[in-house]
């Protein structure tokens, strides 16, 4: 090449670094191809083509480019880092970390290149290294706001609260303008029980950012665990408001609580499917396989530990019929290494630890296994993963019990319910086709109860007097079901309510609105966390439990039934609202529900003040629980299998799911 088509291969690319630099990218890629017809192959151009490709989306020529790159400089640092940046945005995770792996050896004190290899590996949920690489990245720039966020996100994801909360910190200390970091911090909180400060930081980036629409939900969310109701109906429809514009402004989850209207629910679940967990195509389409000996169920939960979820299917692991089904768990969740933990990694044919696997690897890990049916025990619950499902890691998906409502996703085949929570004429509001069991919830009838009796004075309830108690999630009470409650401890003389106890912000907040609706303070009382098997002989200490709407109890009112105690509920129109009504029946008891309002306030007030009347349900109740559909685990093993195999023979028929009714 003469010295003159050097000079001009120099000048443009001088100018087209400029031109870069001031963001017109078209004239940008003009003097690089101008270049390469001067001089082909000339690596500056190619590589200042590829971060203009990547830039405008082409990330498929961005890799080409610098792959053409790397053939003439293998040594270029730059170039590997950023064909991994492309390699990312096509989703191919593990060939970007081989990228910036092979960036960092030959620069170790590449700092960029550690960052973009930390971000990857929290996406590909290896979060122990990823915090590696952003403690190095971090190292040579700790003034990086960004390397700061992303490590507070892999401790979230392994459960390190205290130190993600750290690191939100130091990344909002050097951007205070990140809205996302303000949003983080306050999730964080959540799990901390610092719902007060969590509301502050959702304040913070919703002034920033006001269309991040998801902190809506978080905010409202964590004001309703420290029962914080201002301005509560308005904050409600504003909400609503932006779900039905089709913003995924709440996880679906915190609707449950907020709303009893399914067709509104519905679509906070597609909206939030849309934004989040849309189906992927990182995988081909899942090929058929053969029909094994047994049917290969796996069940996915991130709380295989003391967990409500574990509470009540533990039993049911265990119970299941060998000689049907080949049993596998994913846990999704931290090796706690609990008692109950222990217990159902011994109830499982084979138990899997795939928390720090990703969306994708996990899901291929059930194909290879041949799953037949995944079994979603978290829908949009914490650390739920349904991106597993979007991903399809088995032929049939099934949502059952720790998200109350549709996924509303069209790789969700089925959803268990029965016929009093999911009636005919409500399937409209839920995407996936609904399997019908004779009963619901499943239970563990091997719970203990502790022989303790608890005294009045030590729960600090009155000496005399009735006693309503309801130990339900502070974020379940609403206003208008907290206003019911305050009438009817009007119309009960001498009585009390027992709820469960958090911080000092919740029970003065609960304090207020008695004292609000001329109620003396001191008629509430709050009770401590306990031991399992101490929790539950604290029911004998009421008289009877007061379900919430739209949120009934779940496992909490089984609980109490399990100790002897009669639960009164109000049955809803939405899934979450109706499964009080379920578990009455199912014990026996459908006397106990009522169907409004004032049929709940009319009928508690009656049980409280006709000691006959009460002492029969009692009476009823106190039989053989074992041999309700409730507490029977043995039988609702069966049923379920009878369900699996219905699902399971229509797909080896060639035929699409279909609602199913199982009835023996």
């Amino acid at each position: 090449m003469t010295s003159h088509v050097a000079a001009q291969v120099e000048s443009a690319l001088r100018t087209a670094r400029s031109s870069y630099q001031a963001g017109r990218l078209d004239e940008a890629r003009a003097l690089c191809l101008q270049v390469l017809q001067w001089r082909p192959r000339q690596p500056q151009a190619l590589h200042l083509l590829g971060i203009v490709a990547a830039q405008t989306g082409d990330a498929e020529g961005a890799v080409r480019l610098f792959g053409e790159v790397l053939l003439l400089d293998p040594q270029n640092a730059a170039a590997h880092n950023n064909r991994g940046n492309a390699l990312r945005a096509l989703g191919r995770h593990e060939a970007a970390v081989a990228s910036y792996d092979r960036a960092i050896a030959l620069r170790p004190d590449h700092a960029a290149a550690h960052f973009e290899s930390g971000r990857t590996l929290v996406e590909l949920r290896r979060c122990e290294a990823a915090i590696a690489s952003l403690d190095r990245a971090i190292a040579l720039n700790s003034g990086h706001p960004g390397a700061w966020y992303v490590r507070g996100n892999a401790l979230y994801s392994l459960g390190r609260f205290e130190a993600a909360l750290a690191s939100y910190d130091r990344a909002i200390a050097l951007e205070p303008a990140a809205a996302s970091a303000h949003h983080n911090r306050g999730n964080a909180l959540v799990m901390l029980e610092q719902a007060e400060a969590a509301v502050a930081s959702y304040d913070e980036a919703i002034a920033l950012d006001p269309d991040m629409t998801s902190t809506y939900g978080a905010r409202l969310h964590a004001r309703m665990q420290i029962a914080d109701w201002r301005d509560f109906g308005p904050e409600v429809a504003r909400l609503a408001a932006r779900i039905e514009r089709g913003e995924p402004a709440s996880n679906p989850f915190a609707m449950l609580a907020l709303c009893d209207c399914p067709p509104l629910q519905l679509r906070a679940a597609q909206n939030w499917v849309r934004a989040h967990c849309s189906p992927g195509d990182m995988l081909p389409a899942l090929a058929a396989h053969g029909r094994g000996e047994r049917l290969r169920v796996g069940y996915f939960s991130a709380d295989f530990r003391c967990h409500a979820i574990s509470y009540l299917t533990a039993e049911l692991f265990e119970a299941h019929d060998r000689s049907r089904l080949e049993l596998t768990a994913f846990s999704l969740g931290a090796d706690t290494q609990d008692d109950m933990r222990k217990r159902l990694e011994a109830s499982f044919d084979r138990f899997l630890d795939v928390q720090e696997k990703s969306d994708h690897d996990i899901a291929r890990l059930a194909r290879s296994l041949q799953i037949d049916i995944a079994v979603d025990l978290g829908g949009f619950t914490r650390s739920s993963r349904p991106g597993i499902f979007a991903l399809r890691a088995a032929p049939l998906q099934v949502s059952y019990l720790g998200y109350l409502g549709t996924i509303s996703a069209g790789y969700m085949d089925y959803l268990l319910a029965d016929e009093t929570i999911v009636p005919a004429t409500h399937r409209q509001y839920y995407s996936e086709k609904i399997v019908h069991l004779p009963s619901y919830q499943v239970n563990d009838s091997q719970r203990r109860i502790a022989t303790k009796r608890f005294t009045r004075e030590e729960l600090g309830l009155p000496v005399a007097g009735f006693v309503f108690c309801c130990f339900n999630a502070t974020y379940k009470i609403t206003p208008g079901t907290f206003d019911g409650w305050m009438r009817i401890l009007k119309r009960v003389p001498d009585s009390a309510l027992l709820l469960l106890g958090g911080s000092a912000t919740l029970e003065r907040n609960l304090h207020a609105g008695a004292r609000e609706r001329g109620v003396a303070p001191g008629r509430i009382v709050f009770g401590a966390r306990l031991p399992l098997a101490e929790y539950l002989a604290r029911y004998r200490a009421a008289d009877l439990f007061l379900d919430t709407l739209p949120y009934n109890a779940g496992t909490t009112a089984s609980d109490a039934l399990w100790a002897g105690l009669p639960v009164l509920t109000c049955m809803g129109e939405a899934f979450a609202g109706r499964v009080g009504a379920s578990l009455l029946k199912a014990v026996g008891l459908p006397e106990l529900i009522a169907s409004s309002q004032e049929e709940y306030e009319k009928l508690a007030i009656e049980l409280a003040s006709q000691p006959k009347m009460l002492a029969d349900i009692r009476a009823k109740l106190a039989g053989d629980l074992r041999t309700t559909p409730l507490f029977d685990t043995a039988t609702f093993a069966r049923r379920l299998e009878t369900a699996y195999a219905a699902m399971y023979a229509r797909y080896h028929a060639g035929l699409a799911p279909e609602h199913l009714h199982i009835t023996v």
